[in-house]
């Protein structure tokens, strides 16, 4: 009942946009028999749309525009369109969260009914071709004008099948002046190495990002930091409590770890840095002598761990964590295992990417936005206040 509902409608829309565009050309004749230009000749070979409620039958006019290099193109049913919107989106998203090319055919039999042959594995083939080219675009796109306001960086390792190599693609999200994040800069490095880092915020350089961000969260990799001090050397640094916190409990015994977890907790959320050093001191002369490699990992980032305290605090949510790309990172580790990786170096960027631009259709803006301006303007916080003028 749907799909004849559906046929009947779509031929009395696409019948009534022929007669439309008749109609608009009824006075063109021709000059030496004076017969009109534009009239209707039949129908052209049925056709099947496949949509979600399954394939729909379509039999469309066919028009016969004499005049030269004139033609006339239907809006609603284009020439090789065999698919409604929706299941141009279905596709990608169905590859994106975790559906191997091999498992199409069944996965979209299922869903869609028997009328789904149309889509097959080969579809994926083609579409991630597509991506490639769209990725290398994007790696190309003007920066002029942006102003990235804070910046998150993080580096995944991946397994590619078609090489014995490893590689890390790097990856920064940034927040722009009106607290909109997004995916800033992707690309694939020999490691976390400092090279690669600064090789990638060249290019962000040389592609327009004049000016450079007020603070950049990230890990431990001494390689991102150092890049970052030649290439924006006033960006202030602020590493992840999240990693920070897991590192220091690798060093520590299972049975000291829940102790140790609440008092790193407490440590960075402190309504003010001078008791967020307090616990700190507490911390470390609780642990020092039994366990100095954990306060040694500790005390390694001593000046980066509280640096939020001098923004405001509504930003501190954001700026205490890479959270930004892990969470989004983690769905990309879950596609490729599914696939038990991609063909190549580039095909892994691509998918990387197309998950990456998905998930920013989700990310929220910035608590506190709105202070942003008073952060570019220069406005000293203290404890997440701003001091006053």
């Amino acid at each position: 009942m749907l799909r004849e509902g559906a046929r009947r409608m779509l031929g009395q829309a696409v019948e009534a946009e022929v007669a439309d565009y008749i109609e608009r050309h009824a006075g063109e004749r021709d000059a030496e028999t004076g017969h009109r230009q534009v009239v209707r000749n039949g129908h052209l070979p049925q056709r099947e749309i496949l949509s979600g409620a399954g394939p729909i039958p379509v039999c469309q006019p066919r028009v016969r525009d004499r005049r030269e290099g004139m033609k006339f193109t239907s809006a609603i049913l284009p020439p090789y369109f065999r698919r409604t919107p929706s299941l141009e989106a279905l596709i990608p998203t169905l590859y994106l969260k975790g559906v191997s090319t091999n498992d199409f055919p069944e996965a979209l039999c299922a869903i869609l009914g028997e009328g789904a042959k149309g889509l097959s594995a080969s579809t994926i083939v083609r579409l991630k071709e597509v991506w490639e080219k769209e990725y290398e675009a994007w790696q190309e796109r003007d920066l002029t004008g942006k102003r990235y306001v804070y910046l998150w960086a993080d580096g995944v390792y991946f397994n590619v099948r078609l090489t014995d190599e490893r590689p890390c693609v790097l990856v920064i999200v940034g927040a722009l002046e009106d607290g909109t994040k997004e995916l800033v800069a992707l690309m694939d490095g020999e490691r976390e190495s400092a090279l690669s880092w600064k090789e990638l915020l060249l290019d962000l350089k040389r592609r327009g990002l004049e000016a450079g961000p007020e603070v950049s969260v990230g890990d431990g990799a001494l390689g991102f930091w150092a890049a970052l001090e030649e290439v924006f050397p006033k960006c202030r640094r602020q590493r992840c409590w999240v990693h920070k916190t897991a590192n220091v409990l690798d060093k520590l015994p299972k049975s000291l770890q829940p102790a140790a977890k609440a008092m790193l907790h407490r440590m960075y959320q402190e309504e003010t840095k001078v008791e967020a050093l307090k616990v700190y001191e507490e911390f470390l002369a609780l642990y020092r002598a039994k366990f100095p490699k954990a306060c040694a990992c500790l005390e390694k980032d001593n000046e980066d761990l509280f640096t939020f305290y001098d923004f405001p605090a509504e930003h501190w949510i954001h700026l205490r964590t890479t959270n930004p790309v892990e969470s989004t990172l983690g769905t990309v580790r879950h596609r490729h295992r599914q696939t038990k990786g991609n063909g190549s170096r580039l095909a892994t960027l691509a998918m990387t990417h197309q998950l990456m631009m998905q998930a920013q259709k989700h990310w929220h803006k910035l608590k506190g936005h709105e202070l942003i301006a008073k952060v570019i303007e220069g406005v000293k916080f203290v404890d997440g206040v701003a001091e006053a003028a």
